[in-house]
């Protein structure tokens, strides 16, 4: 929309880009506070634990040497590509040359929604999983590409069912989006599903991008598999991993793309185009997170399993049967009959004070879902627990809205 006062006319591609969600709610929500409400967010997923004191500590000794506040390589330090590579091998057993086959991003969110630029050209077939991440649609769009959406149902444990591609999409495809452990679906694949991934990337000359940004969140003994384990995958995939959920470290902006060496060097220019390398004492705290004690991080995911638990418990009350997951930081939870995900999230807001977040915001067939983050301290989720079943048996006594 242009502005009758200056005439700036923003240009067509901005049509394609609507304020992020959660951009949106926190406004609302910041309304309801000034009105002296106390509002609960189990919307988004930024963990609200800390990463160790370690790791804080070697940010500080950095960050306090005059020598540290440089321009960094594109491609990061040595150590922090190390680091990278040795977590891999340590949690799965893969091999990378962190020279090649590993490169440092500005948190992994910047990498996704860039990478299409070096593949996609105008009309080229992004497949996307939907519900699925938002940023897969925006990146997919910017470079112009087609987003196709692959439906994930329930009854096919919310894994993409390859079969059902259609061949003349297949014949256009260039890229397909994975994420597992899920966003927002809490699903998760088999090491047999990301081998028949691989296989039918082959098959079609597709690159496969794999989101890992969950697979240090587990629960109940769970092993979330990399899909790069499987024989032949460094030949058709990568994988976006990050320090922000698996190391309390949101905020920081740690990512990596790792796998087909290919592929990350054809993105290479692109990311020298768009920063100047990151801040060296998180680079540097980064690299101490990856190798330091990691014991912590069970001893993490034990805190939120409790969690999950305890909302687990009062939405099963009300029969709003949600799986129970193995993986991630979101409980999948399924509406009550005769409401939209919209109108059910905004009826617990503006009645309970607790924002979730409508399945809706990740795609078409998030309708009838809502995703609740773990991602609150322990009193709130108890209260939000609370507040949930207060409102609950108020909107089951009234019927459907």
């Amino acid at each position: 929309m242009m502005s009758e006062e200056t005439g700036i006319q923003p240009a067509k591609r901005m049509d394609n880009f609507k304020v992020h969600f959660f951009a949106q709610v926190a406004v609302r929500i910041s309304r309801m506070q000034s009105e002296g409400l106390n509002v609960i967010r189990l919307d988004e997923g930024s963990p609200d634990l800390p990463p160790t004191q370690e790791i804080i500590n070697e940010l500080a000794r950095s960050a306090s040497q005059p020598t540290s506040h440089s321009y960094q390589p594109h491609k990061g330090n040595q150590e922090l590509r190390q680091a990278w590579a040795s977590m891999y091998q340590r949690l799965y057993g893969i091999e990378l040359h962190p020279d090649k086959e590993v490169l440092p991003l500005i948190g992994s969110k910047e990498g996704v929604f860039h990478f299409p630029l070096a593949f996609i050209n105008p009309g080229d077939v992004v497949l996307i999983p939907d519900p699925g991440y938002i940023t897969y649609t925006r990146g997919a769009i910017h470079a112009e590409g087609v987003p196709y959406y692959l439906p994930l149902k329930p009854e096919n444990g919310y894994l993409p069912d390859l079969d059902l591609i259609p061949r003349e999409i297949l014949r256009k495809a260039r890229i397909m989006w994975l994420n597992y452990p899920n966003n927002p679906t809490s699903a998760t694949a088999s090491l047999d599903y990301f081998s028949r991934v691989v296989d039918f990337a082959r098959q079609n000359h597709i690159l496969i991008c794999h989101d890992a940004a969950y697979c240090q969140i587990t629960y109940d003994h769970f092993p979330s598999p990399s899909i790069l384990q499987v024989d032949g995958a460094l030949t058709t995939a990568v994988e976006f991993n990050t320090l922000s959920k698996s190391h309390n470290m949101a905020g920081w902006r740690v990512g990596v793309i790792v796998g087909n060496r290919d592929a990350i060097n054809a993105f290479f220019p692109i990311k020298t185009n768009i920063d100047s390398g990151h801040f060296l004492p998180i680079l540097q705290a980064a690299t101490i997170a990856m190798t330091g004690d990691q014991s912590w991080i069970k001893e993490r995911n034990e805190i939120y399993r409790k969690r999950r638990d305890v909302l687990i418990q009062v939405l099963h009350k009300h029969g709003l049967m949600a799986q129970i997951p193995s993986a991630s930081l979101y409980i999948w939870c399924p509406i009550i009959p005769g409401w939209t995900s919209e109108a059910f999230a905004l009826e617990l807001l503006e009645k309970a004070q607790v924002s979730l977040t409508p399945g809706t915001v990740f795609g078409n067939n998030g309708e009838g879902y809502l995703r609740i983050s773990l991602t609150a301290p322990d009193d709130q989720i108890k209260q939000a627990a609370e507040r949930l079943d207060q409102i609950l048996i108020k909107i089951r006594g009234k019927g459907s809205g």
